[in-house]
C-alpha cells in the first residue's frame, strides 16, 4: 500500500496544474530545428521546434505525447526556454537528469521550476519521459548552433 501513497504523491496537483496548461504547445511553422524524441519504455513521444536570434531561443514550439510527469516537465521547458542559451538548454538537462539518476541538485535558473519532479527520483520508470523534451531541445540547439557558427 505504501507505493500505491508514494504514487498518488507523485502526481500532486501542481504536477497536474503544470500537464494541463502547456506553454508553446504549437508547433513553429517554421523552425530553424526540429527534433522528435520517443522513450521506448512508455512510448511518450516529444517533438520540439527551436529557433535561434543571436544566440538565444526566439521561439519554441512542441508537441508533446507523454504521462502527466512528462508534460508537466514539458510545461516547465515550455515556460522558461524562451530568452536561453543553448548552453544553459544543455545544463538543465544533464542537472535534470543528474535530479532523477542521482538525486542531484535542482536545475538551475530559469529551469528550476523542474524541481516540483524531484519525488520522481524513486520512480526510475519515468525518468526518461520526464527527460525528454529537455533531451529533445537540447539536440535541436546543438543543431543549430553548428549550423549558424559553420
Amino acid at each position: 500500500m505504501s507505493g500505491d501513497t508514494d504514487l498518488i504523491k507523485l502526481y500532486s496537483a501542481r504536477i497536474l496544474e503544470l500537464a494541463a496548461d502547456i506553454p508553446h504547445h504549437a508547433r513553429l511553422d517554421a523552425p530553424g530545428a526540429t527534433v522528435k524524441k520517443r522513450s521506448p519504455l512508455c512510448g511518450s513521444t516529444v517533438t520540439v521546434d527551436v529557433t535561434l536570434v543571436n544566440g538565444t531561443v526566439s521561439a519554441f514550439g512542441q508537441d508533446v505525447k507523454a504521462c502527466a510527469l512528462g508534460q508537466a516537465a514539458a510545461s516547465v521547458v515550455g515556460g522558461a526556454v524562451i530568452g536561453t542559451t543553448p548552453d544553459q538548454i544543455i545544463k538543465a538537462r544533464d542537472e535534470l537528469r543528474v535530479m532523477l539518476k542521482e538525486d542531484g541538485p535542482v536545475p538551475s535558473a530559469p529551469f528550476d521550476g523542474l524541481e516540483v519532479l524531484r519525488p520522481a527520483v524513486a520512480f526510475k520508470n519515468r525518468h526518461a519521459s520526464i527527460l525528454l523534451t529537455l533531451e529533445a531541445a537540447s539536440d535541436a540547439v546543438t543543431q543549430l548552433a553548428e549550423t549558424q557558427s559553420a
